[in-house]
């Protein structure tokens, strides 16, 4: 910047010339007019408000005229500076005002929409077929019967005709809640394997005739694979009363089956052995799927019963008079029958669920199309 003096004439400094200062201001105006938004506006503002601007220079070289000649140039420049402050606060509440009336529109929030839009869920479908069943059963007479899930041995093992050395009562297959003791005496706690003790435990509170059905978690140590999982539900049945026979074990599951798979399926009973029941027998269906023809024919294959033609379901049998006699009750007098399956397994079997990882992972994408059955 030059020093101070008393002869230049400042019409002759080019920054301060009229005309220079005019055509400063008008490019300024022109450029913000033009700023289509908040960021063009900031760049303009820099170019011709900033501390580099025309007119931030030009007013800059007042300081080295003459005194008589600063108060007409900086009248000049303050009133062009002043235009161009008053230009860019105008746009700048302008392009404010559109932005901000933007966002109302792109992001408001439409309070009319239904409330209901939030998935409703869906309750798991075990619990909704576990209901299923207690209501076939009850709609026939049977009452539900309940037990604890942290059981005793003697009633889940020993009231059940299940010795001490039985496989089942290994740390392999049972979950025990206290160790195992050395002496035939001591009673230890475990969970337990089956609802069966919610049967014993029906025997013993109850008066005859007993018809109760037992629905419930068990625990077993298995690997959650496929088709197992260490924790399931069972549902079993139980009816002892007088003259109890095979056949009525057959009708029960017959009905049985058919409100779960619907008329027209068939089962059968195949000798088997359980130590609490004599004689004993696993349920079989007909399969669902390809009902039969899959059997012995090599061009229609059937997956879901590898082209056996049937699919085990439970086990079942009469009372072995053992059991009975555990709880007083006089076998020469009372008989009855029991039979147990697995809800996962009829799920399953209901609805072509392939894989035991998406009944019990908590995926709700598996449990919704089931719906909010009551």
């Amino acid at each position: 910047m030059s020093a101070p003096n008393k002869t230049f004439d400042p019409v002759e400094v080019e920054a301060l010339k009229p005309g220079e200062v005019e055509r400063a201001r008008d490019q300024a105006l022109a450029a913000f007019a033009v700023a289509a938004d908040l960021a063009a506006l900031h760049e303009a503002k820099i170019a011709h408000a900033g501390d580099r601007s025309p007119l931030a220079l030009a007013n800059r070289e007042i300081g080295a005229l003459p005194p008589a000649a600063k108060a007409e140039a900086g009248k000049r420049v303050g009133q062009a500076r002043a235009a161009v402050n008053a230009a860019l606060a105008s746009r700048q509440a302008e392009l404010e005002a559109e932005r901000d009336a933007r966002v109302l529109v792109e992001e408001s929030v439409d309070v009319t929409l239904p409330w209901d839009r939030a998935p409703r869920g869906a309750r798991h479908p075990l619990t909704t077929l576990q209901e299923r069943i207690a209501d076939a059963f009850v709609a026939i007479g049977w009452e539900i019967a309940e037990g604890p899930e942290v059981e005793s041995e003697w009633m889940n093992f020993d009231a059940l005709n299940i010795p001490r050395d039985h496989p089942a009562r290994t740390t392999q297959d049972t979950f025990f809640v206290e160790t195992p003791g050395a002496s035939e005496a001591t009673d230890s706690l475990v969970l337990r394997t089956h609802t069966s003790p919610v049967q014993i435990r029906s025997l013993l509170t109850r008066e005859l005739p007993v018809y109760v059905i037992c629905p419930g978690r068990v625990f077993r140590s298995d690997a959650l694979d496929a088709t197992h999982t260490p924790v399931f539900g069972q549902i079993e049945g139980l009816a002892v009363d007088e003259g109890i026979t095979m056949a009525d074990l057959k009708g029960t599951l017959d009905h049985f089956a058919t409100v779960m798979f619907g008329d027209g399926i068939d089962t059968r009973l195949r000798p088997s052995y359980f130590p609490f029941t004599e004689p004993s027998a696993e349920m079989d269906l007909r399969c669902f799927v390809c009902r039969g023809e899959s059997v012995g024919n090599p061009d229609r294959p059937c997956r879901t019963c590898n082209s056996e033609g049937w699919i085990e379901w439970g086990g079942c049998g009469v009372v072995n008079p053992r059991v009975l006699l555990a709880v007083g009750v006089d076998p020469d007098r009372y008989s009855g029958f029991a039979f147990g399956m697995g809800l996962e397994r009829t799920l399953m079997f209901r609805h072509s669920v392939a894989d035991m990882h998406d009944i019990v992972e908590g995926d709700i994408r598996f449990t919704l199309p089931f719906g909010v059955e009551i």
